[in-house]
C-alpha cells in the first residue's frame, strides 16, 4: 500500500504527464481543435493530403491499441488465478492458428501503412510539373538567404538574437515571399552544416545538406504570414534561425521583386558566399 508521500508523488507524476499531453497540442499553427490548419482553407495544395495521412495513421494506431489492450484485459480477467485453485493450466507448446495470425496480421498492417504513405509521399515530393516560380533557399549558421531565380534578385536575413521576443510580422525576421495560387519550386541548399527548412503551417519540412540539392513544390493557397524555422540542431544559435513566409497576391509578389531590384539586390548569392559581403554577389552578367 502506498504511503502518503508515495501517493503524492504518484499524483504529481500523473498531473505532469497530463499537462505535457495538453501542452504538446498548444500551438499557434493548430486552429481546428486537434487538427492542424485553418477553418478558411488549406495553406498549400498538400496540407489536406498530409492531414489525411496523419489522421489515418492515428486511427490505425488507435485501432491496434484497442485490440491489444482488449486482448490483454480479456486475458487478465478470464485466465486470472482463482482462489484455492492450485492446478496448472494446460501447457500448449504451439498453436498454429495463433501463430499464423501473428505473422499475417502485422504484414497487412505494415503493408497498409506503407501503401498510403508511399502513395502520398510520391505526390508530395513530385517535382515533375513546371513551376511558375523557382526560389533557392540557402541555410547558413544562423539565418537564411532567398534567391528569387526567375526575377534575378536576392534577399538575406540576419540571425535573430532574441528569438523569444519576435512575432510574426516583425521586420527583424527574414521574410520569404510566395505568390498565392502559383506553383512554387523551392530549391534547398546549405552553406555549412545540415539545416532543415520547416514551415509548421505547411505540415512539411525538408533537410538542407551541404553539397546536396533538395527540392519540393507547393502551391500556396491561403494568403497570410507563417512562421518558419530550422528544424535541425545546427549549433549554439540554432534557436535564432527563424524566418517568416508571406503569401501574397501575384501582383504584390512582383512589386516586392521590383523593390529588391531597385535596392540593388540583383543577381544570386551562392552557397559558397558570405551573404553580408557586397562583393560576393554573383550577378547575371558574371554567371
Amino acid at each position: 500500500m502506498l504511503q502518503p508521500r508515495g501517493r503524492r508523488a504518484t499524483r504529481l507524476v500523473v498531473l505532469a504527464a497530463g499537462a505535457a499531453v495538453l501542452l504538446s497540442g498548444c500551438s499557434s499553427e493548430v486552429q481546428r481543435g486537434f487538427l492542424p490548419g485553418y477553418d478558411d482553407g488549406p495553406v498549400t495544395n498538400q496540407t489536406d493530403r498530409i492531414t489525411s495521412l496523419w489522421t489515418g495513421s492515428w486511427i490505425a494506431a488507435l485501432a491496434v491499441g484497442l485490440i491489444t489492450w482488449g486482448l490483454i484485459i480479456w486475458s487478465v480477467i478470464v485466465y486470472r488465478k482463482r482462489k484455492d485453485d492450485d492446478t496448472l493450466p494446460v501447457q500448449t507448446r504451439y498453436h498454429v492458428p495463433l501463430e499464423i495470425m501473428y505473422v499475417v496480421l502485422p504484414i497487412f498492417m505494415v503493408g497498409g501503412l506503407y501503401f498510403f504513405t508511399a502513395r502520398d509521399m510520391s505526390e508530395i515530393q513530385d517535382t515533375s510539373a513546371t513551376p511558375d516560380v523557382t526560389i533557392e533557399v540557402i541555410g547558413q549558421r544562423w539565418s537564411w538567404t532567398f534567391n528569387y531565380l526567375d526575377s534575378d534578385v536576392w534577399d538575406a536575413g540576419e540571425h535573430v538574437a532574441e528569438p523569444g521576443s519576435v512575432q510574426l510580422g516583425d521586420p527583424e525576421l527574414p521574410t520569404l515571399y510566395l505568390p498565392e495560387g502559383e506553383r512554387v519550386e523551392l530549391v534547398l541548399e546549405s552553406r555549412d552544416v545540415i539545416h532543415s527548412f520547416w514551415v509548421p503551417a505547411f505540415l512539411y519540412k525538408k533537410d538542407m545538406i551541404p553539397g546536396r540539392t533538395n527540392t519540393f513544390q507547393i502551391v500556396p493557397e491561403r494568403a497570410g504570414m507563417y512562421l518558419g524555422k530550422c528544424a535541425e540542431l545546427c549549433g549554439e544559435n540554432h534557436a535564432g534561425m527563424l524566418f517568416q513566409v508571406s503569401v501574397v497576391s501575384p501582383e504584390e509578389y512582383e512589386a516586392h521583386m521590383a523593390d529588391l531590384a531597385a535596392s540593388g539586390q540583383t543577381g544570386r548569392l551562392g552557397t559558397e558566399l558570405d551573404p553580408h559581403d557586397p562583393n560576393a554577389v554573383v550577378t547575371s552578367e558574371e554567371g
